[in-house]
């Protein structure tokens, strides 16, 4: 079955989140201080990985949850600090952070016919982001704008196919998290790409079935690697 579409998540492949990371980190070690739990570096560096061993769909939350040892009133509080602080991160960084060259490579896929989608857990602001960032014109936006599920939900990743008039099998995934991105796109049947970066850069396939068609590290590896699956 031909390669008709290029689906992508924003938060990794698109946007780096370099700055965001960093903050929302020092917000989840601040709400938890003010809870009167104190979280030593690795004690947070060890809740992270936990989270992302685990498939955590919320890596946050998931970090809140062990670093308050299960403590249901502590964790929900520390998190609604948390997201309180969402408006103040979004404008602490400067909007979306994109990654060197992926716009780029996205004009040209776009300009060679295939249809470039998204599928991702952001709000339809990202929309606005992306147009900022020059780029947003080349994506076909609507199943963000009408999204009923979530990922790792297969049906958000059907429902923007389903859009894009398209078969799974006529679709590329391009994300950075093996339990968000690549195994529901792979039991619909989509080919998949995995961009390792940021904080899930070393999560891992807990079986045969999840591994990705390719992984990649870097902005020519991508390319190479949509090419590839594409000629195939």
């Amino acid at each position: 079955m031909p390669i008709r579409a290029v689906l992508f998540d924003v938060g990794g492949p698109i946007d780096t989140e370099e700055i965001y990371e960093r903050l929302i980190d020092r917000d989840i070690v601040d709400a938890l201080r003010a809870e009167g739990v104190d979280t030593s570096p690795a004690d947070f560096a060890a809740a992270n990985e936990w989270a992302i061993e685990v498939f955590a769909p919320n890596a946050y939350r998931a970090i809140i949850w062990r670093l308050t040892q299960g403590n249901q009133g502590v964790a929900e509080r520390a998190y609604a600090a948390v997201s309180a602080r969402a408006g103040e991160r979004h404008q602490a960084r400067g909007g979306i952070e994109l990654r060197e060259g992926i716009g780029a490579l996205i004009g040209q896929l776009h300009a060679r016919g295939l249809v470039v989608g998204l599928v991702s857990n952001q709000s339809e602001h990202v929309i606005a982001e992306l147009e900022r960032a020059g780029i947003g014109k080349y994506f076909a936006h609507e199943a963000i704008r009408r999204r009923r599920f979530h990922k790792p939900d297969v049906r958000a990743f059907l429902q923007v196919s389903e859009e894009l008039g398209m078969l799974p099998g006529e679709c590329i995934m391009v994300g950075d998290r093996v339990d968000n991105d690549i195994v529901p796109a792979k039991l619909l049947g989509m080919r998949t790409v995995l961009f390792r970066t940021g904080r899930h850069v070393r999560q891992q396939p807990r079986a045969l079935d999840e591994v990705p068609d390719r992984e990649v590290r870097t902005m020519d590896e991508l390319a190479t690697a949509i090419e590839e699956l594409v000629g195939r």
